[in-house]
């Protein structure tokens, strides 16, 4: 606001409150004139009024400058001068380079696009000719590698057949396993049952008499030479279970953090079992000369000494009369023995948790028997008493039976039967089910006993598609893999039938109605049998759950 003083009169005046309004644009410069003297400028009056707006009439409206045709002139002018002179009186034009024109045949528009489609085809000729020949190319491509993948795959399954074999035919010249000796035996009454039936066959009265009693003879010398290899077996794989024993009790406390990485600690009873694991791996063995011998004596010595009782007092006894025979200079082979009683001594001495704390964990019979009374089992065959892990029991079984001991001189003495394809095929089947990771149970609740009463009684020992009889090469999975294995959801098949029967989607829509037909009889024979076991009725129930 500003005060401006107004006369009215000749002597008065009268001040006047003048409101100014800043303007929020540039003015626009609408002419004036400049006083040359003063430098004052002065610009029209209408340069300081505000501009009315016009009404908003809703439409979007365009000034006139918008609507005008911008227009340019421009030249076209060739840029080579011609001319049309024609010879006439007077002057004289050559024709040397005149061209002759005749008009052509005029073209219709629908000569022009048959033309046009006559080209498309002879181009769509050469391509598809050309798209055939890659795909002829791609296909015999194909062919080739997949013939040299099945040439690959069939010399792949010869080598592992003869290798198989060859390891086979190894186990049974020189058995070391349990299993290597079952197989031994196997061939052994195969061989007997093969000479009894040629004898049966081919001689009859006393001549078949004195056959089979010739053919008992060498069985028997057979079974006492399988003997001496068992005996031989033991003892290597007495010492070898030994050293795992005590190498087991020697290793660092490991655990895993949580970035995946594995942390290690000694403790000084991990120190303790590794040091005497040290001296018992020296005294054990005899590559050493005398020096050498005589120093691990005094290292163990030194060892036993800390402890005293009568253990340590017989240990200290035999070394110092083992040096003393030394320094006597007494053969080698005569000292044996006496190597061999301050081995045993010193491994008792180990087993012992008071002089080895590590071991306590290790060993199978507790410190406190108290322990013992709780799982105890009586064999009612070799009479002794022995804890329930050294009974089998099949999943039909009511009451404890034989141990593992007597159940193999059984089968030794009269069915002689192997296991180990049976073993191999379980161990496959829970291998399997563990990597699913659905808490599935059943598959380790079955023993090879019920598995081989399943794949002979149920399966026919053959696979479902291809009939294969070779237990090596077939393997147990799920017939439907949404639900947990059970005797009652499986198939019997070949390794290479089981990848690609896991693979499909639906086993419905691709397998036919009566194979579909033959599997759910097997499955019902398998679930009348294994029903009325009472631990396998929770799994039944379930499963028809999931079915459902």
């Amino acid at each position: 606001y500003l005060g401006i003083s107004i006369s009215t009169d000749s002597d008065s005046f009268q001040d006047v409150v003048v409101k100014i309004q800043r303007p929020t644009y540039h003015k626009p410069f609408l002419g004036g004139f400049k006083n040359r003297i003063t430098g004052v400028e002065f610009h029209n009056a209408g340069s300081q009024t505000i501009p009315k707006k016009r009404p908003d009439k809703g439409i979007q409206v365009f000034c006139r400058e918008t609507q005008t045709v911008f227009e340019k002139n421009k030249l076209q002018q060739t840029k080579n001068t011609t001319s049309t002179q024609m010879t006439k009186i007077g002057l004289y034009v050559s024709n040397k380079t005149d061209k002759l024109l005749s008009p052509g045949k005029y073209l219709t528009a629908e000569e022009y696009h048959k033309r046009r489609l006559d080209a498309v085809i002879v181009l769509q000729t050469y391509f598809r000719r050309w798209h055939a020949i890659n795909v002829v190319q791609d296909l015999r491509e194909k062919k080739r590698l997949r013939l040299a993948w099945e040439a690959q795959e069939e010399l792949r399954k010869k080598k592992e057949k003869e290798e198989k074999l060859r390891r086979e035919h190894e186990r049974r010249l020189n058995p070391k396993t349990k299993e290597d000796f079952e197989l031994v035996y196997q061939a052994l009454e195969l061989w007997r049952q093969e000479e009894t039936e040629r004898i049966n066959r081919t001689l009859s009265g006393a001549e078949r008499k004195a056959a089979l009693c010739e053919l008992l003879e060498e069985e028997a010398a057979l079974i006492a030479s399988i003997g001496r290899k068992k005996l031989n077996a033991d003892e290597e794989n007495q010492s070898k279970a030994i050293l795992r024993f005590l190498d087991k009790c020697a290793q660092p406390k490991r655990w895993k953090a949580y970035d995946g990485k594995i942390t290690e600690m000694d403790t000084r009873h991990t120190l303790r079992a590794r040091e005497l694991f040290e001296i018992y791996r020296s005294i054990s063995k005899d590559c050493f000369t005398k020096g050498e011998r005589r120093d691990v004596l005094l290292t163990l010595r030194r060892t036993v000494k800390e402890h005293e009782c009568e253990l340590t007092w017989e240990i200290v006894e035999l070394i110092d009369r083992e040096v003393d025979l030394m320094s006597r200079k007494v053969k080698e082979c005569n000292l044996e023995g006496l190597r061999k009683r301050i081995c045993t001594l010193f491994l008792q001495f180990i087993k012992t948790p008071k002089f080895n704390p590590e071991v306590a964990r290790m060993l199978k019979v507790p410190p406190d028997p108290l322990k013992l009374y709780k799982n105890v089992h009586f064999c009612h065959s070799c009479e002794n008493y022995l804890p329930s892990t050294e009974f089998p029991v099949p999943a039909n079984s009511r009451t404890i039976g034989k141990c593992h001991l007597c159940c193999k001189l059984d089968n030794e003495a009269r069915g002689r039967e192997a296991f180990l394809k049976y073993r191999l095929i379980l161990e496959d089947l829970r291998r399997s089910e563990a990597d699913y990771e659905d808490d599935a149970k059943v598959a380790f609740l079955l023993q090879y006993q019920d598995l081989q009463y399943m794949i002979e009684n149920i399966w026919g020992c053959q696979s479902a598609l291809s009939a294969c009889s070779d237990l090596y090469d077939l393997v147990m999975v799920r017939w439907d893999k949404q639900r947990e294995w059970s005797p009652w959801n499986t198939i019997l098949l070949t390794k290479d039938e089981a990848d690609a029967h896991l693979k499909l989607c639906d086993h419905q829509k691709a397998y036919e109605v009566p194979f579909i037909h033959r599997i759910k009889h097997k499955h019902i024979q398998a679930k009348n049998s294994f029903a009325q076991i009472p631990a396998m009725m929770t799994f039944l129930h379930r499963s028809d759950n999931q079915a459902n």
